[in-house]
């Protein structure tokens, strides 16, 4: 993989609710500092405060309103974060981008076609990869957290699945980099791992 036209290689981590992005995120981001590379590790909603709005008001906001607020922090998001750590060469892990849109808006009765006119500007990750795991094992995760958002309860494995697989198609047609990783029987290290096959080390 060659690096990202400004510097730095921005990497997405996505997936359905209890698959364990953050945890692969996280790992991902220790083995790259290991090796000595600079790395952002960020997450959407982003840090900004548009971002920590959304994360606080999320219970209370729904449909087009929150999907005009998250492209808006997305915005945000590549201008004050992800645009100026790769433009100084330090490489970008986001928990979650565009794709999670295309999938959490779903859910909460956006078409694909909306959802894409409020974010098709946003600048594409030089790969995204799409974590998958068996439902039953996801949904075992997810019965396991004390508290769950709204768009949680509205979806299910099954179903976040079926949409990342749209949106990956989706994404596709554009041009996007994508990569299913298949979960099933991998710690998060070994996931780590797996995504960092995919890397170029030579260009970190």
């Amino acid at each position: 993989m060659t690096g990202n036209r400004t510097g730095g290689v921005f990497i997405a981590v996505e997936g359905p609710n209890g698959v364990g992005k953050t945890t692969a995120a996280a790992a991902l981001t220790i083995h790259l500092k290991a090796m000595g590379v600079a790395v952002l590790p960020t997450t959407e909603p982003s840090g900004t405060p548009l971002g920590r709005l959304i994360r606080e008001g999320e219970a209370e906001l729904s449909g087009r309103t929150l999907a005009l607020a998250i492209a808006a922090d997305r915005a945000a998001h590549l201008a004050r974060d992800i645009e100026p750590a790769l433009a100084a060469g330090r490489h970008v892990v986001s928990d979650r981008y565009l794709p999670s849109s295309l999938v959490l808006q779903r859910l909460d009765g956006l078409s694909t076609a909306e959802i894409w006119r409020y974010n098709s500007w946003a600048a594409p990750p030089d790969v995204t990869f799409y974590l998958e795991h068996d439902p039953a094992a996801i949904r075992c995760r997810l019965n396991e957290r004390r508290h769950h958002s709204r768009l949680e309860r509205l979806g299910s494995p099954e179903r976040e699945l079926a949409l990342y697989a749209e949106a990956y198609d989706f994404l596709t047609g554009y041009g996007w980099r994508q990569i299913r990783v298949d979960c099933r029987g991998l710690t998060p290290a070994d996931v780590a791992a797996v995504m960092l096959d995919h890397l170029d080390l030579q260009s970190v």
